[in-house]
């Protein structure tokens, strides 16, 4: 049996072979026995990478958060802040786009409704071109405090205007600042979802119970997401190439031995700028010299996700 000391003992020595030429990834590959529990995605794939396109841009309320200073009098619009946002739909998005298909993945885009309503051609395009159409509500607004049959209608509204636009109905979905409310899961049971990405805790998707039903969480990024990262100040371009694979090399070594998913997120306005855009494109290629590294829509991730009878459950 195990000892506090023999425990301590083994500590020790993996601190000092940690000092070792040539041992530096004893500690971060080895210490945690619990990732080897062989877990492995269905379909082969070592590690999969999810990535999002948010498409909000054209939505957004008046003077709504932006690079811009807070101070603005009342009763006056953020003319140049439009200008911000403006440029998430005339660049942004046709800039990703290309990127996307230079690099031959797929992306999954959560739109919001009234985006997609200014913007047609666009979201039109964007599945067109091989991507999934996620729904992100149907202005960009709180939800957490509406009655259910107002919260209801406002998520039924987001996806009528996708269905309209491009033909398909969304099957995944995305709150406004991740911040469902106590009855959202239950509603997107009933509207027929079948996942959400409203979740921090885990690194690989997995499935819950709702309304007695299936339903699969496919897990979201604030580590690897530009709206905090760029946007927020905290990282210049180079920063957050850094930043995301330092991420995909510790979940690839993981990876040998558990199912592991890495999520990427992207807003219009800020991930389709020419530095990001780079940034991007450089890191995917990284990524792709990996074997056993995949590209995957959310959605696709939650179909194999309900299917794998090795999923975990919560």
């Amino acid at each position: 049996m195990n000892t506090r000391r023999t425990f301590i003992k083994q500590i020790g020595m993996a601190s000092a072979a940690s000092l070792m030429p040539g041992t530096d990834l004893l500690l971060y590959q080895n210490t945690d026995q619990t990732m080897k529990t062989q877990s492995k995605w269905a379909d082969g794939s070592r590690l999969v990478v999810s990535v999002s396109m948010q498409f909000e841009s054209g939505g957004q309320p008046d003077n709504a958060e932006s690079p811009f200073p807070k101070n603005l009098e009342k009763g006056y619009k953020d003319l140049p802040a439009r200008t911000w946002y403006e440029y998430g739909y005339k660049e942004g998005i046709p800039r990703m786009l290309d990127n996307w298909d230079a690099l031959g993945i797929k992306v999954t885009s959560h739109m919001v409704g009234t985006a997609v309503l200014n913007n047609p051609q666009l979201a039109k395009e964007i599945v067109e071109r091989g991507h999934e159409a996620a729904a992100h509500g149907m202005s960009w607004s709180p939800q957490y405090n509406l009655s259910y049959e107002t919260e209801k209608k406002f998520i039924q509204d987001g996806v009528d205007s996708i269905k309209k636009t491009t033909g398909t109905t969304p099957v995944g979905y995305n709150a406004n600042w991740l911040r469902r409310g106590e009855n959202t899961l239950k509603i997107l049971s009933e509207l027929g979802f079948k996942y959400h990405i409203d979740d921090l805790s885990r690194d690989e998707p997995f499935i819950i119970q709702v309304k007695n039903k299936d339903f699969a969480v496919v897990p979201y990024t604030l580590r690897n997401n530009d709206i905090l990262l760029i946007e927020g100040k905290n990282f210049s371009a180079d920063q957050f190439f850094n930043q995301v694979k330092m991420e995909f090399d510790q979940l690839y070594t993981e990876s040998e031995f558990r199912r592991r998913q890495m999520s990427l997120s992207f807003h219009d306005r800020i991930g389709g700028t020419p530095q990001m855009v780079k940034a991007t494109h450089d890191l995917i290629r990284y990524f792709q010299q990996h074997k056993g590294v995949t590209f995957k829509r959310k959605d696709e991730i939650a179909e194999l996700t309900l299917q794998d009878k090795t999923s975990i459950r919560e």
